[in-house]
C-alpha cells in the first residue's frame, strides 16, 4: 500500500519555526564557547546533547579526533548526511552587537567563519529530517556528522581517510555568508607542511666556521620558492610564515629554524607536484648549509568537487522559501556594519559567479545591506575556482556533495573579520541559520522521496572525477592536532 504522506514539507518549515529558539541558543552557546580546532569539546558537547535529546544516537571520537562525532536516526537506505563545523578563530575575540572594534577577551577567540550557526542550522535540519521520516513512517537514514577543525586543521580531511563518511549516500552542508545561493565554486587543494633545520650553535664573531645556520636554511629556502612562483601554474599560491628564526641574538649563529608553507592548487595532483618541488629546493638550502631537514607534513585538503545534480534539489528548495523579514534595528546594525567595510562587496563570495553577474548583483543590492534575495545558480556555466580552500573537499570526492549559503551577515563583511564576529550572535544570523536549516531539509526530503537521485548524483561523481579516485594527501602517521600544538 502507498504511504500517505501526513507530514509536508511545509508542515517541517513550521516545525522549525517552532525550533526556531532552540536553534538560536545552541548557537549563541557555541559562538560563547569559541573553541579552535580539535580543542571543541564544549561546542560538541552542546549539539550531542541537543540531538540525544531528539533521539539520535551519537558515537563519538572518529577518526580518533576526541571532538568529533555522528549522531543517526535510522538503519535503512537512503542515508542522508549533513554536515556541521562548530570550530572557532584564533585570537579573534570581539563583543557581539556592537559595529566597533571591542575586544571581548585580550588574545581570545571568535566566530569569525560563523561555524556555531553552520552547526546550529545543520543541527536544526538533521532534527527535521528525522521528525518527518518518524512522522510519515517512511524508511531512510540521517546522520548528522560533527565535524571539528575545519580552520587550518581539516578535520574532514582526517576523517575522510578513516572512511567516515561512506557511511552516506550524499552530504549535504552550508555555510553563513553575506548572500543567499548555492555555493557553486569549487576550491583550491593545499598542503600544509612545516619544514625544519637543524643547525650548530657557534659564536657569531668568534668563530662563525664551526656553526650552521639554520636560519641560512630557512632563507635560502624561501629565496628559491619565490624563484619557483615564476614556473608554476597561476592559478596556485604558496605562501609561508618563518615559526622559528632561532632566537634574537645576532651574535649566535641560528642552530635551529622553521617555516612553515601553505600550498595551494585547484587540483590534488597539481598541488603534490609543487609540494614535491619545494621539497627538492629546501633539501638543497640543507645541502647548502650543512644542515638537517625535518618535513613536518600538518594536514592537506582537497578541492571542492561540485555536485549539480544535488545543488539543482538545493537551489529549488532555497528559493521556494519565503524571503526573510528584517527588523529595522536588524538593518540599522547591517548598515553600521557596512560603514567599517566602504566600497566592499562580500556578496560573490563562495558562488562560483562571473564579474558580470556580480556587478548586476551589486546594482540589485543597491541602498540594501543585508541581500534578502536567492542569488542566481547557472549549473552550465563554466567551473569557477574560490580562492580559499574548505576540507569539505575531502567529503565530495568521496560522495555526492553539496552546499548552500544564506544570509547571516551585512553584504560588506568578509569572513575571517571582527565585522563577522559581531554578526554572528545577532537575531539576522539566526534567521539566516533556520533558512538553511530549511533549505537543507527540504533537500534531503526530496531525495528520500525520489532515491533514483542518488544514483544520478553518484554517477556524475564519477564523471567529474575523471578516472581519478580519491586517496589521502595526508601521511597514515599523521595525526590532527589542536591549534596550541601548532
Amino acid at each position: 500500500m502507498e504511504n500517505v504522506e501526513v507530514m509536508t514539507k511545509e508542515q517541517i518549515n513550521e516545525f522549525l519555526d517552532g525550533k526556531f529558539d532552540e536553534i538560536s541558543g545552541l548557537s549563541d552557546a557555541i559562538w560563547d564557547c569559541a573553541e579552535t580546532a580539535f580543542e571543541e569539546e564544549k561546542s560538541a558537547a552542546l549539539m550531542i546533547d541537543m540531538l540525544k535529546k531528539h533521539g539520535f544516537e551519537v558515537e563519538e571520537n572518529l577518526a580518533d579526533i576526541c571532538t568529533s562525532f555522528c549522531a543517526t536516526y535510522g538503519k535503512v537506505f537512503p542515508t542522508i548526511g549533513i554536515l556541521a563545523e562548530y570550530d572557532a578563530l584564533f585570537n579573534s575575540s570581539q563583543k557581539a552587537g556592537i559595529a566597533t572594534r571591542e575586544i571581548l577577551e585580550e588574545g581570545g577567540n571568535g566566530h569569525g567563519c560563523g561555524h556555531n550557526l553552520y552547526a546550529a542550522g545543520s543541527v536544526g535540519a538533521a532534527i527535521a529530517l528525522k521528525e518527518y521520516l518518524q512522522q510519515n513512517n517512511l524508511e531512510g537514514t540521517v546522520k548528522l556528522f560533527g565535524c571539528p577543525g575545519e580552520e587550518g586543521g581539516s578535520g574532514k580531511a582526517f576523517m575522510a581517510r578513516e572512511g567516515v563518511f561512506n557511511s552516506a549516500d550524499i552530504a549535504l552542508g552550508w555555510h553563513p555568508a553575506a548572500a543567499n545561493g548555492i555555493m557553486s565554486a569549487s576550491s583550491l587543494a593545499n598542503y600544509n607542511v612545516l619544514y625544519k633545520f637543524k643547525g650548530i650553535a657557534s659564536h657569531a664573531a668568534a668563530a662563525p666556521e664551526l656553526g650552521r645556520s639554520a636560519l641560512d636554511a630557512v632563507e635560502l629556502m624561501n629565496v628559491g620558492v619565490n624563484f619557483l612562483r615564476e614556473h608554476i601554474i597561476d592559478s596556485a599560491r604558496i605562501h609561508y610564515a618563518i615559526t622559528d628564526a632561532g632566537g634574537k641574538s645576532p651574535n649566535v649563529v641560528q642552530p635551529t629554524g622553521e617555516v612553515s608553507y601553505l600550498i595551494r592548487a585547484p587540483k590534488n595532483p597539481q598541488v603534490d607536484e609543487i609540494y614535491k618541488r619545494v621539497n627538492k629546493i629546501a633539501e638543497g638550502a640543507a645541502l647548502m648549509t650543512e644542515t638537517e631537514l625535518t618535513i613536518d607534513f600538518i594536514t592537506a585538503c582537497s578541492n571542492v568537487v561540485n555536485n549539480s545534480t544535488l545543488d539543482k534539489i538545493m537551489y529549488e528548495n532555497l528559493k521556494s522559501l519565503p524571503k526573510i523579514e528584517y527588523t529595522q534595528e536588524e538593518m540599522d546594525f547591517a548598515r553600521d556594519i557596512d560603514k567599517t567595510n566602504p566600497d566592499t562587496t562580500a556578496v560573490g563570495t563562495l558562488l562560483g559567479l562571473s564579474p558580470m553577474e556580480t556587478i548586476k548583483i551589486d546594482k540589485e543590492l543597491e541602498g540594501k545591506n543585508l541581500c534578502d534575495f536567492v542569488l542566481p545558480y547557472n549549473p552550465d556555466g563554466p567551473e569557477v575556482v574560490m580562492a580559499g580552500s574548505t576540507d569539505v573537499g575531502d567529503v565530495s570526492w568521496n560522495i555526492p556533495t553539496s552546499q548552500l549559503v544564506t544570509t547571516c551577515f551585512s553584504k560588506s563583511t568578509p569572513f575571517h573579520t571582527w565585522q563577522a564576529v559581531a554578526q554572528n550572535r545577532s537575531s539576522a544570523a539566526h534567521k539566516g541559520a533556520l533558512l538553511a536549516a530549511k533549505a537543507i531539509a527540504g533537500s534531503a526530503i526530496d531525495v528520500i522521496n525520489n532515491p533514483k537521485v542518488i544514483d544520478e548524483a553518484k554517477a556524475e561523481l564519477k564523471t567529474r572525477l575523471n578516472g581519478y579516485e580519491y586517496i589521502s594527501a595526508i601521511p597514515k602517521e599523521v595525526k590532527p592536532r589542536k591549534m596550541s600544538q601548532l
